[in-house]
Protein backbone atom coordinates (compact mmCIF):
# COMPACT_ATOMS: atom_id res chain seq x y z
CA UNK A 1 0.00 0.00 0.00
CA UNK A 2 1.14 3.48 -1.06
CA UNK A 3 1.03 6.39 2.02
CA UNK A 4 -1.08 9.25 2.05
CA UNK A 5 0.21 12.54 1.82
CA UNK A 6 0.83 13.98 5.53
CA UNK A 7 -0.75 17.60 4.17
CA UNK A 8 -4.00 15.27 3.33
CA UNK A 9 -6.72 17.73 5.36
CA UNK A 10 -7.62 14.44 6.83
CA UNK A 11 -4.61 11.51 6.46
CA UNK A 12 -5.80 9.94 9.93
CA UNK A 13 -9.69 10.02 8.85
CA UNK A 14 -8.52 7.88 6.11
CA UNK A 15 -7.14 5.18 7.86
CA UNK A 16 -10.59 5.35 10.17
CA UNK A 17 -12.99 5.78 7.61
CA UNK A 18 -11.33 3.30 5.57
CA UNK A 19 -10.85 0.73 8.52
CA UNK A 20 -14.65 1.60 8.93
CA UNK A 21 -15.77 0.85 5.84
CA UNK A 22 -13.90 -2.38 5.79
CA UNK A 23 -16.63 -4.21 8.10
CA UNK A 24 -19.20 -3.77 5.74
CA UNK A 25 -19.87 -7.06 3.64
CA UNK A 26 -17.70 -6.64 0.18
CA UNK A 27 -20.63 -5.93 -2.38
CA UNK A 28 -23.75 -5.39 -0.31
CA UNK A 29 -24.90 -2.22 0.54
CA UNK A 30 -25.72 -1.58 3.46
CA UNK A 31 -29.56 -0.84 4.24
CA UNK A 32 -29.82 0.80 7.76
CA UNK A 33 -33.16 1.52 9.83
CA UNK A 34 -34.05 5.41 9.91
CA UNK A 35 -34.67 5.39 13.35
CA UNK A 36 -31.02 4.45 13.89
CA UNK A 37 -29.76 6.98 11.44
CA UNK A 38 -31.95 9.68 12.83
CA UNK A 39 -30.50 8.11 16.95
CA UNK A 40 -27.17 8.96 15.25
CA UNK A 41 -27.09 12.21 13.53
CA UNK A 42 -29.05 13.44 17.07
CA UNK A 43 -25.62 12.15 18.91
CA UNK A 44 -23.24 13.79 16.45
CA UNK A 45 -25.65 17.32 16.67
CA UNK A 46 -24.59 16.71 20.75
CA UNK A 47 -21.14 16.35 19.89
CA UNK A 48 -20.74 19.08 17.69
CA UNK A 49 -22.44 21.74 20.43
CA UNK A 50 -20.85 19.98 23.08
CA UNK A 51 -17.14 18.93 21.82
CA UNK A 52 -17.43 15.78 23.41
CA UNK A 53 -20.31 13.49 25.39
CA UNK A 54 -20.64 10.64 27.36
CA UNK A 55 -22.56 7.55 25.27
CA UNK A 56 -23.96 4.40 27.91
CA UNK A 57 -21.77 6.41 30.70
CA UNK A 58 -18.41 5.98 28.06
CA UNK A 59 -16.68 9.10 27.08
CA UNK A 60 -16.10 10.20 23.65
CA UNK A 61 -12.75 11.36 22.86
CA UNK A 62 -12.74 11.53 19.28
CA UNK A 63 -15.62 14.34 19.20
CA UNK A 64 -14.65 15.99 15.93
CA UNK A 65 -13.71 12.78 14.12
CA UNK A 66 -16.60 10.79 14.95
CA UNK A 67 -19.26 13.80 13.87
CA UNK A 68 -17.23 14.38 10.66
CA UNK A 69 -17.20 10.20 10.04
CA UNK A 70 -21.14 9.90 10.53
CA UNK A 71 -22.02 13.20 8.96
CA UNK A 72 -20.43 12.49 5.58
CA UNK A 73 -21.39 8.83 5.63
CA UNK A 74 -25.28 10.54 6.33
CA UNK A 75 -25.33 8.79 9.29
CA UNK A 76 -26.01 5.15 8.67
CA UNK A 77 -24.27 2.71 11.29
CA UNK A 78 -21.28 1.22 10.42
CA UNK A 79 -21.19 -1.98 12.34
CA UNK A 80 -24.31 -4.08 10.91
CA UNK A 81 -22.48 -7.71 10.49
CA UNK A 82 -21.70 -9.69 13.58
CA UNK A 83 -18.66 -11.23 11.94
CA UNK A 84 -16.89 -7.74 11.52
CA UNK A 85 -17.96 -7.03 15.31
CA UNK A 86 -16.15 -9.95 16.79
CA UNK A 87 -13.20 -9.38 14.49
CA UNK A 88 -12.93 -6.00 16.25
CA UNK A 89 -13.57 -7.09 19.64
CA UNK A 90 -10.35 -10.06 18.47
CA UNK A 91 -7.85 -6.85 17.70
CA UNK A 92 -9.01 -4.93 20.83
CA UNK A 93 -8.06 -7.53 22.31
CA UNK A 94 -4.88 -7.31 21.26
CA UNK A 95 -4.06 -4.49 23.14
CA UNK A 96 -2.87 -6.12 26.34
CA UNK A 97 0.35 -7.44 24.04
CA UNK A 98 1.22 -3.61 23.36
CA UNK A 99 1.35 -2.77 26.97
CA UNK A 100 -2.15 -0.89 26.37
CA UNK A 101 -4.86 -0.90 28.34
CA UNK A 102 -8.45 -3.15 26.87
CA UNK A 103 -10.30 -1.17 29.01
CA UNK A 104 -9.02 2.32 27.13
CA UNK A 105 -11.28 0.79 24.28
CA UNK A 106 -14.59 -0.36 26.13
CA UNK A 107 -13.96 -3.76 25.29
CA UNK A 108 -16.10 -5.16 28.18
CA UNK A 109 -18.44 -3.07 28.03
CA UNK A 110 -19.02 -2.85 24.17
CA UNK A 111 -19.64 -6.72 24.61
CA UNK A 112 -22.73 -6.51 27.49
CA UNK A 113 -24.51 -3.34 25.37
CA UNK A 114 -23.79 -5.64 22.22
CA UNK A 115 -25.77 -8.57 24.20
CA UNK A 116 -28.53 -5.68 25.34
CA UNK A 117 -28.93 -4.83 21.89
CA UNK A 118 -30.42 -8.19 20.96
CA UNK A 119 -32.02 -8.30 17.78
CA UNK A 120 -31.24 -4.25 17.51
CA UNK A 121 -34.86 -3.46 18.07
CA UNK A 122 -33.64 -0.61 20.25
CA UNK A 123 -32.51 2.18 17.53
CA UNK A 124 -31.29 4.67 20.45
CA UNK A 125 -29.00 1.56 22.07
CA UNK A 126 -28.09 0.70 18.33
CA UNK A 127 -26.72 3.81 17.10
CA UNK A 128 -24.84 4.35 20.96
CA UNK A 129 -23.40 0.55 20.55
CA UNK A 130 -22.26 1.77 16.79
CA UNK A 131 -21.24 5.03 18.33
CA UNK A 132 -18.73 3.29 20.72
CA UNK A 133 -17.43 0.53 18.30
CA UNK A 134 -16.07 3.04 16.11
CA UNK A 135 -14.75 5.39 18.91
CA UNK A 136 -12.77 2.13 20.40
CA UNK A 137 -11.32 1.44 16.42
CA UNK A 138 -10.51 4.82 16.59
CA UNK A 139 -8.27 4.94 19.99
CA UNK A 140 -7.20 1.82 19.01
CA UNK A 141 -5.62 2.94 15.50
CA UNK A 142 -4.36 6.62 17.48
CA UNK A 143 -2.25 4.86 20.17
CA UNK A 144 -0.98 1.98 17.55
CA UNK A 145 0.18 4.43 15.38
CA UNK A 146 0.93 7.48 18.09
CA UNK A 147 1.33 5.72 21.32
CA UNK A 148 -1.41 6.35 24.13
CA UNK A 149 0.41 9.50 25.60
CA UNK A 150 1.74 12.56 23.63
CA UNK A 151 5.42 12.93 24.24
CA UNK A 152 5.71 16.26 24.34
CA UNK A 153 3.73 16.61 27.31
CA UNK A 154 6.32 14.22 28.96
CA UNK A 155 9.42 15.51 27.56
CA UNK A 156 9.57 19.39 26.79
CA UNK A 157 12.50 19.38 24.29
CA UNK A 158 10.80 16.44 22.02
CA UNK A 159 11.10 17.39 18.80
CA UNK A 160 10.61 14.26 16.84
CA UNK A 161 8.65 13.10 14.16
CA UNK A 162 4.62 12.57 15.41
CA UNK A 163 2.41 12.61 11.85
CA UNK A 164 2.17 10.45 8.65
CA UNK A 165 4.81 9.81 6.46
CA UNK A 166 4.92 11.51 3.77
CA UNK A 167 4.18 9.85 0.23
CA UNK A 168 0.06 8.26 1.04
CA UNK A 169 -2.58 8.29 -1.81
CA UNK A 170 -5.09 10.61 -1.85
CA UNK A 171 -8.41 9.31 0.01
CA UNK A 172 -10.88 8.32 -2.34
CA UNK A 173 -8.28 5.70 -3.32
CA UNK A 174 -6.64 4.91 -0.24
CA UNK A 175 -10.38 4.26 0.97
CA UNK A 176 -11.29 2.05 -1.99
CA UNK A 177 -7.72 0.11 -1.31
CA UNK A 178 -8.49 -0.24 2.14
CA UNK A 179 -12.01 -1.42 1.92
CA UNK A 180 -10.69 -4.69 -0.57
CA UNK A 181 -8.62 -5.50 2.39
CA UNK A 182 -9.23 -8.70 4.37
CA UNK A 183 -8.72 -7.56 7.75
CA UNK A 184 -8.30 -5.24 9.51
CA UNK A 185 -4.74 -6.53 11.31
CA UNK A 186 -4.05 -6.98 7.90
CA UNK A 187 -4.67 -3.02 6.92
CA UNK A 188 -3.28 -1.97 10.14
CA UNK A 189 0.07 -4.24 9.14
CA UNK A 190 0.15 -2.37 6.26
CA UNK A 191 -0.18 1.16 7.79
CA UNK A 192 1.97 0.34 10.95
CA UNK A 193 5.39 -1.35 10.69
CA UNK A 194 6.58 -3.10 14.13
CA UNK A 195 10.47 -2.98 14.22
CA UNK A 196 12.16 -6.25 15.34
CA UNK A 197 12.82 -4.30 18.58
CA UNK A 198 9.26 -3.55 19.26
CA UNK A 199 7.89 -7.65 18.52
CA UNK A 200 11.34 -8.35 21.40
CA UNK A 201 9.77 -5.97 23.63
CA UNK A 202 6.16 -7.40 23.07
CA UNK A 203 7.83 -10.99 23.43
CA UNK A 204 9.63 -9.89 26.89
CA UNK A 205 6.70 -8.39 28.07
CA UNK A 206 4.57 -11.50 27.79
CA UNK A 207 7.15 -13.62 29.14
CA UNK A 208 7.24 -11.49 32.44
CA UNK A 209 3.83 -11.78 32.57
CA UNK A 210 3.93 -15.19 32.40
CA UNK A 211 6.30 -15.10 35.84
CA UNK A 212 3.65 -12.86 37.55
CA UNK A 213 1.25 -15.06 36.82
CA UNK A 214 3.19 -17.84 38.43
CA UNK A 215 3.71 -15.79 41.39
CA UNK A 216 6.85 -13.81 40.55
CA UNK A 217 9.87 -14.50 42.11
CA UNK A 218 11.08 -15.13 45.70
CA UNK A 219 12.60 -12.16 47.95
CA UNK A 220 16.19 -12.57 49.38
CA UNK A 221 16.73 -11.40 52.37
CA UNK A 222 19.47 -9.04 53.37
CA UNK A 223 22.81 -9.93 55.08
CA UNK A 224 26.26 -9.07 53.93
CA UNK A 225 27.78 -9.59 49.74
CA UNK A 226 27.48 -13.31 49.07
CA UNK A 227 30.33 -14.51 46.68
CA UNK A 228 32.14 -17.93 45.69
CA UNK A 229 32.65 -20.21 48.04
CA UNK A 230 30.09 -18.87 50.61
CA UNK A 231 27.40 -21.08 52.43
CA UNK A 232 24.20 -19.05 53.23
CA UNK A 233 20.68 -19.97 53.70
CA UNK A 234 19.69 -17.12 50.75
CA UNK A 235 21.53 -18.54 48.00
CA UNK A 236 18.73 -21.33 47.82
CA UNK A 237 16.65 -18.02 46.51
CA UNK A 238 19.09 -16.23 44.85
CA UNK A 239 19.28 -19.41 42.29
CA UNK A 240 15.49 -19.43 42.04
CA UNK A 241 15.20 -15.92 41.22
CA UNK A 242 18.64 -16.74 38.48
CA UNK A 243 16.01 -19.71 36.79
CA UNK A 244 13.05 -17.89 36.73
CA UNK A 245 14.79 -14.81 35.34
CA UNK A 246 16.59 -17.23 32.59
CA UNK A 247 19.79 -16.52 33.68
CA UNK A 248 20.45 -19.95 34.97
CA UNK A 249 19.30 -22.97 33.42
CA UNK A 250 16.58 -24.97 34.87
CA UNK A 251 18.94 -27.48 36.25
CA UNK A 252 20.22 -25.32 38.90
CA UNK A 253 17.85 -24.55 41.25
CA UNK A 254 18.51 -27.03 43.89
CA UNK A 255 18.20 -26.19 47.63
CA UNK A 256 22.28 -26.04 47.48
CA UNK A 257 23.27 -23.52 49.77
CA UNK A 258 27.05 -23.27 48.41
CA UNK A 259 27.91 -20.35 46.05
CA UNK A 260 29.55 -21.74 43.22
CA UNK A 261 30.94 -21.26 40.08
CA UNK A 262 27.94 -22.11 38.48
CA UNK A 263 25.96 -19.15 40.30
CA UNK A 264 28.99 -16.99 39.77
CA UNK A 265 28.15 -17.03 35.90
CA UNK A 266 24.37 -16.80 36.84
CA UNK A 267 25.16 -13.56 39.24
CA UNK A 268 26.86 -12.01 36.00
CA UNK A 269 24.11 -12.38 33.60
CA UNK A 270 21.93 -11.25 36.04
CA UNK A 271 24.46 -7.69 36.15
CA UNK A 272 25.13 -7.25 32.80
CA UNK A 273 21.38 -6.80 32.20
CA UNK A 274 20.65 -4.64 35.25
CA UNK A 275 23.54 -1.97 34.57
CA UNK A 276 25.38 -2.87 37.43
CA UNK A 277 29.15 -4.00 38.05
CA UNK A 278 29.18 -7.71 36.53
CA UNK A 279 31.62 -8.91 39.14
CA UNK A 280 29.87 -12.00 40.12
CA UNK A 281 29.35 -10.93 44.06
CA UNK A 282 25.77 -10.50 45.15
CA UNK A 283 26.04 -7.31 46.71
CA UNK A 284 23.35 -4.73 48.12
CA UNK A 285 22.98 -3.10 44.62
CA UNK A 286 22.24 -6.53 42.82
CA UNK A 287 20.29 -7.85 45.88
CA UNK A 288 17.96 -4.73 45.80
CA UNK A 289 17.78 -4.86 41.74
CA UNK A 290 16.50 -9.07 42.41
CA UNK A 291 14.34 -7.75 45.08
CA UNK A 292 12.40 -5.31 42.81
CA UNK A 293 9.01 -6.24 42.24
CA UNK A 294 8.16 -8.60 38.84
CA UNK A 295 5.38 -6.08 38.20
CA UNK A 296 7.65 -3.10 38.12
CA UNK A 297 9.55 -4.83 35.70
CA UNK A 298 6.23 -5.55 33.62
CA UNK A 299 5.87 -1.65 33.66
CA UNK A 300 9.37 -0.63 32.47
CA UNK A 301 8.46 -3.03 29.48
CA UNK A 302 5.50 -1.24 28.94
CA UNK A 303 6.96 2.26 28.68
CA UNK A 304 9.35 0.78 26.61
CA UNK A 305 6.52 -0.03 24.44
CA UNK A 306 5.09 3.23 24.43
CA UNK A 307 8.19 5.35 24.12
CA UNK A 308 8.67 2.94 20.71
CA UNK A 309 5.36 4.09 19.05
CA UNK A 310 6.52 7.60 19.84
CA UNK A 311 9.66 7.46 17.27
CA UNK A 312 8.16 4.67 15.13
CA UNK A 313 8.62 6.41 12.06
CA UNK A 314 12.32 8.02 13.33
CA UNK A 315 13.75 4.50 13.74
CA UNK A 316 13.31 3.57 9.82
CA UNK A 317 16.45 3.72 7.82
CA UNK A 318 19.72 4.44 9.42
CA UNK A 319 19.90 5.94 12.58
CA UNK A 320 22.39 6.72 15.75
CA UNK A 321 20.12 6.22 19.24
CA UNK A 322 21.19 7.79 22.02
CA UNK A 323 19.54 5.89 25.33
CA UNK A 324 20.44 8.23 28.09
CA UNK A 325 19.28 5.58 30.87
CA UNK A 326 21.51 3.14 29.66
CA UNK A 327 24.82 5.85 28.87
CA UNK A 328 24.47 4.04 25.35
CA UNK A 329 24.57 4.92 21.67
CA UNK A 330 23.67 2.68 18.85
CA UNK A 331 23.95 2.77 15.00
CA UNK A 332 21.72 1.34 13.27
CA UNK A 333 22.27 0.86 9.20
CA UNK A 334 18.48 0.49 8.77
CA UNK A 335 17.03 8.67 5.80
CA UNK A 336 16.35 12.19 6.49
CA UNK A 337 19.05 13.22 9.35
CA UNK A 338 20.57 15.99 11.35
CA UNK A 339 24.15 14.96 11.83
CA UNK A 340 26.15 16.44 9.03
CA UNK A 341 29.62 16.74 10.03
CA UNK A 342 32.06 16.62 13.16
CA UNK A 343 35.30 18.31 14.11
CA UNK A 344 38.77 16.77 14.78
CA UNK A 345 40.36 18.57 17.75
CA UNK A 346 37.45 20.73 18.67
CA UNK A 347 37.62 23.81 21.20
CA UNK A 348 34.64 23.92 23.66
CA UNK A 349 33.11 26.97 24.38
CA UNK A 350 31.78 26.41 28.13
CA UNK A 351 27.66 26.19 28.17
CA UNK A 352 25.97 28.79 30.47
CA UNK A 353 25.32 25.72 32.55
CA UNK A 354 28.86 24.66 33.73
CA UNK A 355 30.00 27.95 33.86
CA UNK A 356 27.33 28.94 36.36
CA UNK A 357 27.40 25.88 38.37
CA UNK A 358 31.15 24.24 37.94
CA UNK A 359 33.43 27.07 36.86
CA UNK A 360 32.78 30.13 38.44
CA UNK A 361 32.37 28.73 41.93
CA UNK A 362 35.76 26.74 41.59
CA UNK A 363 37.34 30.18 39.98
CA UNK A 364 36.30 32.20 43.19
CA UNK A 365 38.27 29.89 45.67
CA UNK A 366 41.18 29.43 43.11
CA UNK A 367 42.20 31.88 40.79
CA UNK A 368 44.90 29.57 39.19
CA UNK A 369 42.15 27.10 38.12
CA UNK A 370 41.63 28.42 34.91
CA UNK A 371 45.68 27.94 33.74
CA UNK A 372 45.06 24.56 35.34
CA UNK A 373 42.67 23.39 32.82
CA UNK A 374 43.49 25.37 29.74
CA UNK A 375 40.88 27.63 29.72
CA UNK A 376 40.37 31.30 28.30
CA UNK A 377 38.42 34.24 28.97
CA UNK A 378 37.29 36.22 25.83
CA UNK A 379 35.69 39.98 26.14
CA UNK A 380 32.41 40.56 23.57
CA UNK A 381 35.38 42.00 20.70
CA UNK A 382 36.70 38.73 21.07
CA UNK A 383 39.73 39.86 22.77
CA UNK A 384 41.63 37.60 25.59
CA UNK A 385 41.49 38.77 28.69
CA UNK A 386 43.79 37.85 31.70
CA UNK A 387 41.66 36.49 34.30
CA UNK A 388 44.35 38.17 36.92
CA UNK A 389 42.63 41.32 35.98
CA UNK A 390 39.42 40.71 37.04
CA UNK A 391 37.69 40.41 40.39
CA UNK A 392 35.88 37.36 40.12
CA UNK A 393 34.31 37.67 43.53
CA UNK A 394 32.63 40.42 42.59
CA UNK A 395 31.45 38.74 38.71
CA UNK A 396 27.97 37.88 38.90
CA UNK A 397 26.76 34.20 37.40
CA UNK A 398 26.74 35.67 34.00
CA UNK A 399 29.74 37.59 33.52
CA UNK A 400 30.05 39.43 30.07
CA UNK A 401 32.63 36.75 28.95
CA UNK A 402 33.03 33.50 27.07
CA UNK A 403 34.92 30.87 28.58
CA UNK A 404 36.97 28.31 26.01
CA UNK A 405 39.51 25.78 26.30
CA UNK A 406 41.88 25.36 23.39
CA UNK A 407 42.19 21.83 21.42
CA UNK A 408 44.20 19.47 23.37
CA UNK A 409 45.10 16.52 25.27
CA UNK A 410 42.78 18.33 28.62
CA UNK A 411 39.88 19.11 26.25
CA UNK A 412 36.55 18.33 27.99
CA UNK A 413 35.28 16.88 24.49
CA UNK A 414 37.92 14.87 23.54
CA UNK A 415 39.55 14.98 20.00
CA UNK A 416 36.45 14.38 18.03
CA UNK A 417 32.96 16.17 18.32
CA UNK A 418 29.77 15.37 16.61
CA UNK A 419 27.14 17.56 15.63
CA UNK A 420 23.83 17.56 14.71
CA UNK A 421 21.70 20.96 15.17
CA UNK A 422 19.25 20.97 17.46
CA UNK A 423 17.05 23.43 19.75
CA UNK A 424 19.11 22.11 23.11
CA UNK A 425 22.76 22.22 22.63
CA UNK A 426 23.31 18.59 22.40
CA UNK A 427 25.87 16.89 20.95
CA UNK A 428 27.76 13.85 21.32
CA UNK A 429 31.75 13.93 22.15
CA UNK A 430 34.88 11.95 22.85
CA UNK A 431 36.43 12.60 26.54
CA UNK A 432 39.60 12.74 27.89
CA UNK A 433 38.70 11.08 30.70
CA UNK A 434 38.69 7.34 29.73
CA UNK A 435 38.83 6.21 32.80
CA UNK A 436 34.94 7.31 33.49
CA UNK A 437 33.81 4.62 31.28
CA UNK A 438 34.58 2.07 33.43
CA UNK A 439 32.19 2.94 36.05
CA UNK A 440 28.85 1.02 35.69
CA UNK A 441 26.73 4.87 36.54
CA UNK A 442 28.45 6.97 33.80
CA UNK A 443 25.81 10.13 33.93
CA UNK A 444 28.34 12.47 34.05
CA UNK A 445 28.24 14.70 31.21
CA UNK A 446 26.51 18.23 31.66
CA UNK A 447 24.32 18.05 28.98
CA UNK A 448 25.69 16.36 26.03
CA UNK A 449 26.80 12.90 25.40
CA UNK A 450 30.28 10.80 25.95
CA UNK A 451 31.37 8.46 23.26
CA UNK A 452 33.66 5.40 24.32
CA UNK A 453 35.12 4.69 21.48
CA UNK A 454 34.36 7.79 18.73
CA UNK A 455 36.97 6.50 16.30
CA UNK A 456 34.25 3.71 15.51
CA UNK A 457 31.04 6.26 15.01
CA UNK A 458 33.24 8.25 12.94
CA UNK A 459 34.32 5.38 10.84
CA UNK A 460 30.53 4.65 10.37
CA UNK A 461 29.21 8.31 10.06
CA UNK A 462 31.68 8.91 7.34
CA UNK A 463 31.47 5.94 5.34
CA UNK A 464 34.63 6.22 3.19
CA UNK A 465 37.32 3.29 4.44
CA UNK A 466 39.81 4.39 2.05
CA UNK A 467 40.17 8.07 2.85
CA UNK A 468 38.87 7.84 6.59
CA UNK A 469 39.73 4.74 8.34
CA UNK A 470 40.67 4.35 12.40
CA UNK A 471 44.23 4.94 10.93
CA UNK A 472 44.16 8.18 8.96
CA UNK A 473 41.95 9.63 11.53
CA UNK A 474 43.60 9.13 14.57
CA UNK A 475 46.86 10.51 12.22
CA UNK A 476 44.20 13.75 11.81
CA UNK A 477 43.94 13.93 15.00
CA UNK A 478 47.64 14.14 15.92
CA UNK A 479 47.94 17.00 14.36
CA UNK A 480 46.43 18.59 16.83
CA UNK A 481 44.74 20.85 13.88
CA UNK A 482 41.16 21.54 14.24
CA UNK A 483 39.16 20.17 10.91
CA UNK A 484 36.03 19.89 9.94
CA UNK A 485 34.86 16.70 8.24
CA UNK A 486 31.53 16.85 6.18
CA UNK A 487 29.57 13.71 5.94
CA UNK A 488 28.85 12.16 3.01
CA UNK A 489 24.96 11.88 4.08
CA UNK A 490 22.97 12.84 7.13
CA UNK A 491 22.37 10.44 9.73
CA UNK A 492 19.70 11.08 11.90
CA UNK A 493 20.22 11.20 15.75
CA UNK A 494 17.61 10.18 18.07
CA UNK A 495 18.24 10.86 21.89
CA UNK A 496 15.66 8.67 24.23
CA UNK A 497 15.16 7.13 27.50
CA UNK A 498 14.06 3.67 27.93
CA UNK A 499 14.36 1.75 31.24
CA UNK A 500 14.05 -1.48 29.39
CA UNK A 501 15.70 -2.21 26.17
CA UNK A 502 17.29 -5.34 24.57
CA UNK A 503 21.10 -6.19 24.11
CA UNK A 504 22.61 -7.87 21.41
CA UNK A 505 21.57 -11.15 22.38
CA UNK A 506 18.75 -10.63 22.61
CA UNK A 507 18.44 -10.92 26.10
CA UNK A 508 15.92 -7.92 28.31
CA UNK A 509 18.20 -5.48 30.11
CA UNK A 510 16.52 -3.24 32.85
CA UNK A 511 18.14 -0.11 33.42
CA UNK A 512 17.90 2.37 36.41
CA UNK A 513 15.38 5.32 36.23
CA UNK A 514 18.16 7.52 36.74
CA UNK A 515 16.16 10.79 36.03
CA UNK A 516 12.77 9.90 37.18
CA UNK A 517 10.75 10.11 34.79
CA UNK A 518 9.09 6.65 34.48
CA UNK A 519 6.62 7.40 37.51
CA UNK A 520 4.93 10.55 35.44
CA UNK A 521 4.73 8.94 32.23
CA UNK A 522 2.81 4.91 33.76
CA UNK A 523 0.38 7.15 35.58
CA UNK A 524 -0.22 8.85 32.06
CA UNK A 525 -0.21 5.21 30.32
CA UNK A 526 -2.81 4.20 32.97
CA UNK A 527 -4.60 7.40 32.87
CA UNK A 528 -7.42 8.99 30.81
CA UNK A 529 -7.93 8.71 27.14
CA UNK A 530 -6.78 11.84 25.20
CA UNK A 531 -6.80 11.83 21.52
CA UNK A 532 -4.24 14.64 20.60
CA UNK A 533 -4.18 14.52 17.07
CA UNK A 534 -0.93 15.66 15.01
CA UNK A 535 -1.47 19.10 12.86
CA UNK A 536 -1.74 18.02 9.00
CA UNK A 537 -3.65 14.56 9.91
CA UNK A 538 -7.36 16.60 10.42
Amino acid sequence: MREVPSGSRSALRAFVVAALLLWLPAGQSAVPSAAVAAELQANVLRLREAGGIYVQGLAIASAALLADFYAARNYQPVWTSEARVEELFRLLATADSHGLDPGDYHLQQLRNLREQNGSGEDPALAAALDLLLTESLIRFGYHQRFGKVNPARMEPTWNFTRQFRPGREPLLSALQEMVAAPSLQALLGQWIERAPLYRALQKALADYRNIARAGGWPVIGSGPALREGDRDLRVPALRRHLVIVGDLPSEADSGDEHFDAVLVAGVRAFQERHALAADGIAGAATLAAMNVPVQRRIDQLRLSLERARWVADDTAGEVIVVNIAGSEVFAARNGRGSMTWLELNPAWTLPPTILREDVLPRLRKDPGYLAEHELSVIDARGRVVDPRTVDWQRVGNRPPYVFRQAPGPKNALGRIKFMFPNPHAVFLHDTPARALFERTGRLLSSGCVRIEDPLSLAEIVLADPDRWNRQSLQAAIDTGRTQILSLPRPWPVLILYWTAELDAAGRVRFLPDVYARDPSLLQALNGEVMLEFPSGSG
